[in-house]
């Protein structure tokens, strides 16, 4: 396996990990979303000599053809690209079908009649809903608590349909909440963080009690290749977890620890997810990604928050502090 295939490669975690392919050697083409500005996402921010020796293919996931053009010639395909907000599922939610749902399909698709040797579908800890029984194994039931998780159960079982259908050589890769440089400040560190470094007194957020395991982004993207590199996890579906939880009212105190502990939290009504959609407890297994793979995550949650707080801070501009981002 030496040519992959990234696409949602312009986000948060998927510029991270075409990152992280290249320093270990592979050949890498960056699937992005066209857009009539050629701007590339994240991507757009590595150094140029990493960029140069990025293929480049601009498209949509939500084509069946333009994916099957970008997979031809790859050896793997990790798929990451999807709408991913929570609160945008509620009220476009038709969106969502057509790029994690069909998306997915086209992905599924274009891999059976290639004959691509790896896929990787990207899912999410949201498919479990609330816990049920912590640590969170592969085995909990799902729940869909948000048109967005409803998608995502949509696309895992679809790509599980393909393996016992047609043993196509897939595995579901399932990171719990992921952070780092990069992320959008519609997730929940980026606000805090950015509110902060603004020399904002009182930090605006949602409820405080849900608890989180938050993987920093290298130990994601980390996670990913692992499983990309195991015969083992064809078939399979996996946590990347760090088997830690926090809740956002002890992640945000930490988080002002670091930057002004003099500033304060206040809830912001608009910020509250509908009662039986909000996901209150996540802490995930990772018995099963250790057992098949040699990943462990190698940076402690206040490395992480270090790092993320000094790459926000050279990059401020970026966010919209001041508005609620969906």
């Amino acid at each position: 396996m030496k040519k992959v295939l990234v696409t949602g490669a312009d986000g948060f975690i998927g510029s991270h990990l075409t990152e992280n392919l290249l320093e270990k050697g592979y050949d890498v083409k960056a699937f992005t979303m066209y857009n009539s500005f050629n701007t590339w996402g994240w991507l757009d921010s590595l150094p140029k000599e990493k960029l140069e020796q990025i293929e480049i293919f601009c498209g949509d996931v939500r084509d069946p053809n333009g994916v099957r053009e970008a997979m031809k010639g790859v050896d793997a395909v990790f798929h990451l690209a999807a709408l991913i907000a929570i609160p945008f599922s509620y009220h476009s939610p038709d969106s969502y079908v057509d790029t994690n749902i069909k998306g997915t399909l086209n992905i599924l698709q274009a891999a059976r009649e290639l004959e691509t040797e790896r896929i990787l579908i990207t899912s999410t800890s949201e498919v479990y809903g609330t816990a049920q029984y912590v640590p969170i194994d592969e085995k909990h039931p799902f729940q869909g608590q948000s048109p967005y998780s409803a998608t995502k159960i949509g696309a895992d079982r679809l790509a599980e349909s393909f393996y016992r259908s047609f043993q196509l050589p897939v595995s579901i890769v399932r990171p719990f909440n992921t952070y780092g440089p990069r992320q959008s400040a519609r997730a929940v560190i980026p606000t805090i963080i950015a509110q902060l470094l603004a020399g904002r007194e009182e930090i605006k957020l949602g409820s405080l009690t849900p608890t989180r395991d938050f993987n920093y982004v290298k130990d994601t993207t980390a996670g990913f290749i692992a499983i990309a590199e195991s015969e083992q996890t064809i078939g399979e579906e996996i946590n990347i977890a760090t088997q830690r939880e926090i809740s956002i009212g002890e992640l945000a105190e930490e988080i002002i620890n670091q930057i002004n502990p003099g500033a304060h939290i206040v809830c912001d009504e608009e910020r509250l997810r509908p009662e039986k959609s909000e996901v209150n407890r996540l802490l995930g297994s990772n018995e099963k990604i250790r057992r098949l793979t040699k990943w462990e995550p190698q940076y402690t949650f206040e490395q992480g928050i270090a790092e993320t707080i000094e790459w926000i801070s050279h990059h401020l501009e970026s966010y919209k502090y001041d508005i609620y981002n969906v």
